[in-house]
């Protein structure tokens, strides 16, 4: 049987290396891409200069300061980084129709079909990234192994401009000696759980018996046993559907007022389910996501007995979510920070159509204001409640996102040869947190 060639394509510090690129003074200096120093959210980029100062993503702005005074601290600019994107994932697909990004700065390729044109995996990873680099300006680390698993984990141990190739067969022992940290998808708890059975490589993980972890873990656990050895048989997608629409907020200042809770929930009950109709997909099950002031973040879901694309709906069921929580975090003498609502669990509306229990004069309501929002712009029509609020509304529609795509009536082919596309959700642009961190 032929072994696949995958490569992950991973670029370097990207908001960060986007900021040195376009202002040639940064270079070489410390950049830290998230806002002010001292102010509120969290740093969304750090250049690998500033990095040596122990600045990283997720970090607070106000921490990054403290650790890098002489740092320069810039907004994030999300056009300039999606436009960069864009013509990053152009390149990619010159070499192959198999692709599939993960985030605005990473993606799958699956290029075995494409050996004889362009040459073999390794002989690809270097004309990507030499492409990169004088078309874009810009640097990528690249994995190259027989499946995405091995070819994501090593991306990322020789950056920046990395160039790592696992040949095939020796995934296991290229694996086993790395920190079980290093696995993609065992995250801080997991990690946590396997040090009770002296787990410290992915080779210590790998010699565990099966049985042990799936009694320990479940179903996960025979897939944890399969990925310590280097196995995954999951193919290179193109263009999975989102899963999932979501908004989230950081307040300017924490609170726990009920009224401007209450109102922010509102407001992004609105935005998801106006994309959601706008899609034409209707969500199963509401989720939402609070943190407080000492960043403990709590997530809370209901699945529903009917799906719905209605904003009335969503905030009823998201509300319903959030009040105990508050009031606990109110209890503890805490504060709320940031909260979101998010719909998942999707479906087709005219498929569901045969159970719909909306009042249809409602609908019909909904349905006219979001025809003169679509004409006349979102802010043509604000709901009453909102009026004065000072949230960050409306919401901004993905670009990358497969159902705001849809909703744009952008077809299928179309989106195959959009460049920055990612086939998952992220939030609107409407605040630091809402970008995705820039890990790498």
């Amino acid at each position: 049987m032929a072994h696949r060639t995958i490569l992950h394509v991973d670029l370097d510090a990207f908001f960060a290396s986007v900021e040195q690129r376009d202002r040639p003074e940064l270079r070489g200096r410390p950049v830290i891409v998230g806002g002010e120093p001292g102010s509120r959210g969290v740093v969304s980029a750090a250049s690998y200069e500033a990095r040596v100062f122990g600045v990283h993503s997720a970090m607070s702005l106000t921490e990054a300061a403290r650790r890098c005074p002489d740092g320069v601290f810039l907004p994030v600019d999300g056009r300039r980084y999606q436009q960069a994107s864009r013509d990053v994932m152009a390149i990619l697909r010159r070499f192959t129709p198999q692709m599939e990004p993960i985030s605005i700065d990473e993606a799958f390729l699956d290029v075995t079909g494409s050996q004889a044109l362009f040459g073999d995996g390794p002989t690809i990873a270097a004309r990507i990234k030499a492409a990169v680099r004088e078309d874009v300006g810009l640097t990528a680390s690249v994995g190259v192994a027989s499946n995405k698993l091995v070819a994501k984990v090593a991306s990322d141990l020789r950056k920046p401009d990395g160039l790592v190739v696992v040949p095939p067969g020796e995934e296991a022992a290229f694996l086993a000696p790395l920190p079980i940290g290093r696995l993609w998808g065992v995250g801080a708890k997991t990690a946590a759980v396997l040090a009770d059975y002296r787990v410290r490589t992915i080779g210590d993980l790998a010699a565990l018996p099966a049985n042990v972890l799936e009694s320990r873990f479940g179903k996960h656990g025979a897939s944890l046993a399969e990925r310590a050895r280097g196995i995954d048989a999951d193919p290179v997608h193109e263009g999975d559907p989102a899963k999932s629409v979501g908004h989230e907020h950081t307040f300017d200042v924490d609170t726990t007022d009920r009224e401007v809770i209450e109102r922010t929930l509102l407001a992004m009950a609105d935005g998801v389910g106006g994309r959601l109709r706008s899609a034409g997909v209707r969500a199963g099950t509401i989720a939402i996501r609070l943190r407080d002031n000492s960043f403990e973040t709590i997530s809370r879901q209901k699945t529903l007995p009917e799906p719905t694309d209605m904003t009335e709906r969503i905030y009823e069921v998201a509300l319903a979510l959030a009040r105990p929580e508050v009031a606990a975090i109110r209890a503890r003498g805490g504060k709320v920070r940031l909260l979101g609502v998010t719909g998942s669990n999707l479906g087709e509306r005219e498929q569901l159509a045969l159970f719909d229990t909306d009042d249809p004069r409602r609908r019909k309501a909904i349905e006219a204001a979001d025809s003169v929002r679509r004409r006349y712009g979102d802010e043509a029509m604000t709901r009453a409640r909102l009026l004065d609020a000072k949230l960050p509304a409306p919401f901004e529609r993905d670009p990358r996102n497969p159902l705001d795509r849809r909703a744009r009536g952008v077809p299928i082919e179309a989106e195959k040869s959009d460049a920055g596309q990612a086939g998952r959700d992220r939030q609107g642009d409407t605040d630091l947190d809402d970008i995705p961190p820039d890990d790498a």
